[in-house]
């Protein structure tokens, strides 16, 4: 097998892969220290932790897309070393990344048999890969035109784009790093299909996830990692979410929500919404007072994001006015009118934004923590163009020392820090303005228990300190933990108002869905049933 070395020893009979004392570390941070786990063939083995606790370094070790510091990697009891992701897939091995990576030029049919297209003398065979992608997405139940610009495509179709690759490749073993993330209720029971189905036919499958009801309806065996050590593996039955958020915290669970404050019914507009319209939604009028968190819930393709994007001057609009907290408003006059000035005036004035995907729209993968930190604050620590590093890092080490970010120094790039602490990184950012409003879409997906709380906890302590927030989830346990009022949003426009005692997740559900508020409560598995089937355009988050 080109690129493994396959020394002359063995393990315990039935293991598909193993991890003997392997440790990892990225710059001065510890991934991994000394960890030993064993997978069985055909089975269904999740990986549980907080972020960075080193679950996707498993992940990417297993599929050659990392190489461990120390320790061996054993393949069918035969220690291996992959160089790259190609000798791992030729190894049987593939990888359904956190993040999507989808090639924006190429159509969804050509990302999913990337480098595996069918050819005759070099020449790509059109027919051949559209009949077999329609295979393939018929077989896993997934809606997706082949045909389509995969650049163009919302997260969660991207992420469909990563999970029919992996299917396509026919492996032996598959990493599904927070597969679900992005995905709709129904694509979510779909691919939880496709999960048993490949394991009963001998697939062995890496499960990361941070629904912890998604891992005990699914995994046969759970491996519980903190700071890069292993805790315990367990078969999963007879665990529960409570007891493995507590060998993951190594604590007792707290309350998964801060104590709700409500703002002051006199308080100030902060940001008004008036008859506005643009691609995806339209006549949207809403009030966002200081102090208020305002949560925004509705299916995917509602308008949500479009929505928070126009109020970021992010986004054309055909019509309607948006006022900001100093009083600036923009009028949209028709087809042909667009924003006069752009998400560099909605910062200043007083707008913030944490985007839907940190990876796309967020963050500077490359760059250091301390420019992504004070990318949108450089005139406050600048004089005559000149940047004072000085002061640049003594404000940057402070809000990350708030936030408790950890990464290896402020030089540290930002894509080697965990899902949680590039989340961190964005809220870094907007605290370094200062905003009267922030707009937090999707400020939790892709981040464990201990982060989403941090994060619940920075968001209402703002709000207690007068910021107005407009909280977009899909995640109904999150909107209603937070939200001071929730206005529900359906085919772009806003189906209703809930406060109070309305506040339930019938209610939120009945609006998105248009069906009359009935008390049954459909089963999660762990996860919200807001993302439900796309009922309009992308709900793409902002630049």
């Amino acid at each position: 097998m080109a690129g493994l070395r396959v020394p002359e020893q063995h393990s315990l009979p039935g293991a598909h892969v193993e991890l003997d004392g392997v440790s990892k570390s990225f710059g001065g941070v510890r991934a991994l220290e000394a960890v030993s786990l064993r997978i069985g063939r055909g089975s269904i083995y999740a990986l549980v932790g907080e972020n960075g606790a080193g679950k996707s370094t498993i992940g990417k070790i297993i599929s050659g897309a990392i190489a461990p510091d120390a320790g061996r990697l054993l393949l069918g009891g035969a220690p291996v070393r992959f160089h790259s992701p190609r000798d791992a897939i030729a190894a049987g091995i593939a990888l359904i990344g956190q993040e999507p990576s989808v090639v924006p030029a190429l159509s969804v049919a050509q990302n999913v048999f990337l480098g595996a297209e069918p050819r005759t003398a070099g020449l790509l065979r059109g027919r051949a890969l559209r009949r077999r992608f329609d295979e393939l997405a018929a077989a896993a139940g997934f809606d997706l035109s082949g045909e389509a610009n995969a650049g163009f495509l919302r997260t969660a179709d991207q992420q469909k784009v990563e999970i029919l690759r992996a299917l396509s490749r026919d492996a032996e073993l598959i990493v599904m790093d927070e597969p679900t993330a992005a995905l709709s209720r129904p694509d979510v029971i779909r691919l939880h299909e496709v999960i048993r189905r490949l394991a009963g036919t001998g697939t062995t499958i890496v499960l990361v996830s941070h629904f912890l009801g998604e891992v005990l309806e699914l995994a046969d065996q759970v491996t519980v990692l903190r700071d890069g050590r292993l805790i315990r593996t367990t078969d999963a039955t007879g665990q529960t979410e409570t007891s493995l958020l507590e060998a993951m915290l190594g604590t007792a669970t707290t309350a998964a929500f801060p104590v709700r404050q409500l703002a002051a019914p006199d308080a100030p507009v902060a940001l008004a919404i008036d008859r506005l319209s643009g691609p995806g939604f339209g006549e949207v009028s809403l009030q966002l007072r200081a102090g208020e968190i305002l949560g925004l819930a509705g299916l995917i393709g509602a308008g949500r994001t479009e929505l928070a994007r126009a109020a970021y001057r992010a986004l054309r609009v055909t019509g309607g006015t948006v006022t900001a907290p100093d009083g600036r408003a923009l009028v949209g006059r028709g087809r042909t009118a667009r924003w006069l000035d752009s998400p560099r005036t909605a910062l200043s004035s007083g707008v913030a934004m944490i985007p839907e995907s940190r990876r796309e729209q967020g963050l500077l993968l490359g760059r250091s923590v301390r420019e992504n930190v004070s990318l949108s604050s450089l005139a406050d620590y600048s004089r005559g163009g000149l940047v004072s590093r000085r002061s640049e890092r003594r404000a940057v080490g402070q809000v990350l020392v708030s936030l408790d970010v950890r990464a290896a120094g402020q030089s540290a790039a930002a894509g080697t820090l965990s899902g949680g602490n590039q989340q961190k990184l964005l809220f870094a950012r907007m605290l370094l303005r200062k905003p009267q409003v922030l707009i937090a879409d999707e400020p939790t997906r892709g981040v464990d228990v201990g982060a989403k709380r941090a994060i619940y906890d920075l968001l209402a302590s703002a709000a207690r300190d007068g910021m107005a927030v407009l909280l977009i989830s899909s995640d109904v346990e999150e909107v209603l933990g937070l939200a001071h009022r929730v206005l529900v949003m359906r085919q772009g426009r806003v189906a209703a108002e809930l406060t109070g005692e309305q506040l339930t997740e019938a209610a939120i559900l009945a609006a998105a869905f248009g069906a009359p508020d009935t008390s049954g409560q459909p089963d999660t598995f762990g996860q919200p049933d807001m993302s439900g089937p796309a009922t309009g355009p992308a709900d793409k988050g902002a630049a």
